[in-house]
């Protein structure tokens, strides 16, 4: 039986309102000021630390940032620390400057019923607009203003009505659930190509330049294992080691990766922390049907670390 959780996918359409400059990679920028803006509306005790708070067991901002008192909402069992519940897909452009007038977009992807907030997340943006993002011009960060909010087709909000639309069917994630797709069909290459910075530790080591097939599938399987036992109703009842096994028999037959050098300066503990990642596209050659559902999954939720910055998006040709 497939192992379920609820899965929400969010486009949030800006338009700046005042100039603005961004860095190149903007998971940061955008996941920073999202986290301090939905700080600012669902606190209480505004001096009060998450770990020592009396409330953290039912406040929002706790359950999708602070990990290690993080507890599931209503599902399958709480845990102690949990992966974030949700990932920012910032815009993958290199653009840095804007003026007044532009378009910013912005995907939020939810997991588990933090999605019945979704109202909270969507004023946050409207807060984060007013906070304004990137460096400070003349001694101002960009301001931008929140123009509609998409769950696939369904608008969930517009600037113009300003108010938001709920209850429009939050579609559930299952896993495995797409092998009947693929079955059949005999495929023996597949490239992946690393949209965003992929960081993985095989061996307590950081890959740099190589992602062995095995390395790939075992980051996909912690992935969905934790997300499903946190946010879901369990993880998937799956083979671990067999897949594994047999995930070493594939080949890799053109690496085109390199490492993508990222520095990011954390608030929290006042200093520059280095967060680079492996980028590009590789191929492999095998065997390698039974994997597809677990790669397509994959391509929804991004695997390896700091996934909440948007980093770990890989797409499957």
């Amino acid at each position: 039986m497939a192992s379920q959780m609820i899965l929400g996918h969010y486009n949030f359409m800006c338009r700046f309102t005042t100039s603005a400059e961004l860095p190149h990679y903007k998971g940061s920028t955008f996941r920073g000021v999202f986290g301090h803006a939905l700080k600012r509306i669902v606190c209480v005790l505004k001096n009060q630390e998450c770990e020592q708070c009396p409330l953290k067991g039912n406040c929002l901002y706790a359950m999708v940032f602070e990990t290690t008192v993080a507890r599931h909402m209503g599902g399958h069992s709480n845990v102690s620390a949990a992966p974030h519940p949700f990932v920012i897909e910032p815009p993958l452009t290199q653009q840095t400057q804007y003026k007044e007038g532009d378009a910013l977009s912005c995907r939020l992807i939810l997991f588990g019923d933090v999605n019945k907030q979704i109202p909270y997340f969507v004023y946050a943006f409207n807060q984060m607009g007013e906070i304004g993002i990137g460096k400070r011009i003349n001694g101002t960060r960009g301001k931008f203003e929140l123009l509609e909010v998409r769950n696939g087709d369904s608008v969930l909000y517009t600037r113009e009505k300003g108010i938001l639309k709920t209850g429009s069917g939050i579609p559930y994630a299952e896993f495995p659930s797409e092998y009947s797709d693929f079955k059949g069909q005999r495929q023996s290459r597949v490239t992946i190509s690393l949209e965003t910075p992929l960081r993985l530790k095989f061996k307590n080591r950081l890959s740099r330049a190589d992602l062995p097939f095995h390395v790939l599938i075992r980051a996909g399987l912690r992935r969905i294992s934790s997300l499903f036992n946190a946010w879901g109703d369990g993880e998937p009842d799956l083979n671990y080691k067999g897949l594994v096994d047999r995930a070493h028999k594939v080949k890799t037959v053109n690496n085109d990766l390199g490492w993508f050098d990222w520095r990011r300066y954390s608030n929290r503990q006042e200093s520059k922390m280095f967060m680079g990642g492996i980028i590009g596209s590789i191929t492999y050659e095998g065997e390698l049907d039974e994997f597809y559902p677990l790669l397509k999954f994959c391509q929804e939720v991004h695997i390896g670390k700091a996934t909440s910055f948007g980093l770990g998006k890989i797409k499957m040709d």
